[in-house]
């Protein structure tokens, strides 16, 4: 008989942590390969991801209970615990805190403020600063990329994201008197 191993105290935190949209798209890919052919099994399979999900909910809202209010603040900043808050529906902020922190994530390279944010239909209309830069398309895809998979972390109600872009400032004019003219005599 061979003694049990122990784990190191730290183990080393992964690479790249996965995001949240795509786990999601992973499981239901995998409850959709289970449920082809055989409803029983894919009723099982359903049944075990919602146990699983009521267990790590539990202690996610231990957790947070342990940890106190003062000791949240770098846990809500961080990209897969808050997908995991929310997704357990846990994450103490409302969604347009959500919304600002995930925007504070992209700033400086992409700046954008809210303009507006419908939770009927899930719209978020942003506003971006006007680039000095070219303005090409790409840009502002990248940009819109940026931002819908840091909300997609953060604030998942958000289905659709509208970025305007804001035009230039106007230029400020000064007006002042009239310099004072020599008197004319006639």
């Amino acid at each position: 008989m061979s003694a049990p191993t122990t784990a190191p105290a730290s183990a080393p935190a992964p690479a790249t942590a996965p995001a949240a949209e795509t786990t999601g798209r992973r499981v239901e890919e995998i409850l959709d390969r289970l449920t082809d052919g055989d409803t029983d099994a894919g009723a099982a399979a359903e049944e075990l991801v919602r146990a699983l999900m009521d267990f790590y909910g539990a202690g996610l809202t231990r957790i947070l209970q342990l940890l106190g209010e003062d000791r949240q603040p770098a846990l809500l900043g961080d990209e897969l615990v808050a997908s995991l808050l929310v997704l357990h529906d846990l994450h103490p902020e409302n969604v347009t805190t959500r919304i600002g922190r995930a925007l504070d994530t992209l700033r400086p390279q992409h700046p954008a403020e809210i303009a507006g944010f419908d939770a009927a239909s899930g719209v978020l209309r942003l506003r971006a600063p006007a680039s000095g830069g070219c303005g090409c398309p790409s840009t502002t895809q990248a940009a819109q990329q940026a931002i819908e998979n840091a909300l997609s972390c953060f604030a998942p109600e958000v289905t659709s994201v509208r970025l305007e872009t804001a035009g230039p400032e106007p230029t400020l004019l000064q007006i002042s008197r009239r310099p004072p003219t020599a008197a004319t005599t006639s």
